[in-house]
């Protein structure tokens, strides 16, 4: 454990920054998977409706430094072309 003054305030703020970062990650997960879900099960509807709110989860997750913007453009550019394919049937 820390012992100068310093490094327990870099401590506490090291475990503020963890839980935001993880919050953030995993408000972004939930979101890619319920659209995923959306779209497998065949729901158009819920698909429409969530596919806007997962690209910009994904969007506000690049801001937030969870995903790389490469990364964030392939996960929309799937999620897109998934949605489309299930929006042609």
């Amino acid at each position: 454990m820390a012992n100068h003054v310093s490094a327990l305030k870099r401590a506490r703020q090291t475990g503020r920054r963890t839980e935001r970062n993880r919050a953030n990650a995993s408000r972004l997960r939930t979101s890619v998977k319920k659209l995923q879900q959306a779209i497998a099960s065949g729901d158009r509807a819920a698909a429409h409706a969530l596919l806007n709110d997962t690209l910009s989860a994904i969007d506000k997750g690049i801001q937030k430094g969870v995903l790389h913007h490469n990364a964030a453009d392939r996960h929309k550019s799937r999620l897109t072309l998934a949605f489309n394919q299930l929006a042609a049937k």
